[in-house]
């Protein structure tokens, strides 16, 4: 009887953790760029208004073809925005700021970027190359509301540090954008 109802509970406890893994499993997505593939983690227990709109860009297939139009070295890749004819790809409403949610801006973490307005991020995004912690949410207001972190790169930040590599010029979109185009050819869910 003791070796059933201990047996009975073991079972109990494997599936009750295998439902809370199965529930915490975060989507994993896919980055191929002309310089290499990204594996990405995306936080969606931490960021749920951040991922799924990524999510919705992705499986729209928008930022298919668009380019890293900002590479600053010693700071950070910027991309999704424009496509390889450097026009602005069309945008949804943009999102509530989640900065609040304790992820910090550190190496090989991506997070939205936006305008300085806090509440302003739609399609762009960046990787961190380096930890950037003036990034950090520090409080509510127009100073302290920082750039929301939602995901980690798992694999490739080799790739991602080849971008920041690469030479920039003073650009249509700025000051730092790559002499050759750096493009993201497509990123698709690879776990959900």
């Amino acid at each position: 009887m003791f070796n059933k109802v201990t047996q009975w509970l073991f079972t109990l406890m494997f599936l009750i953790s295998f439902q809370n893994a199965a529930l915490a499993a975060n989507p994993k997505v896919l980055m191929k760029t002309s310089m290499g593939d990204v594996e990405i983690e995306l936080f969606a227990d931490k960021a749920p208004v951040s991922v799924k709109n990524f999510l919705t860009y992705v499986n729209e297939g928008a930022y298919d073809g668009t380019i890293f139009h900002r590479v600053i070295k010693g700071f950070m890749n910027q991309g999704g925005g424009f496509d390889k004819d450097y026009k602005k790809r069309p945008t949804k409403a943009p999102i509530t700021n989640e900065a609040d949610n304790g992820l910090k801006n550190k190496r090989g973490t991506i997070a939205m970027a936006r305008t300085s307005q806090p509440h302003s991020a739609t399609n762009q995004f960046f990787v961190n190359t380096v930890d950037n912690p003036f990034l950090n949410h520090t409080g509510k207001n127009m100073r302290g509301w920082g750039y929301a972190v939602f995901g980690k790169v798992t694999k490739g930040m080799e790739v991602m540090d080849k971008i920041a590599d690469t030479p920039t010029k003073p650009g249509r979109l700025g000051q730092n954008m790559p002499i050759t185009p750096v493009v993201i050819d497509k990123i698709e869910v690879i776990e959900e």
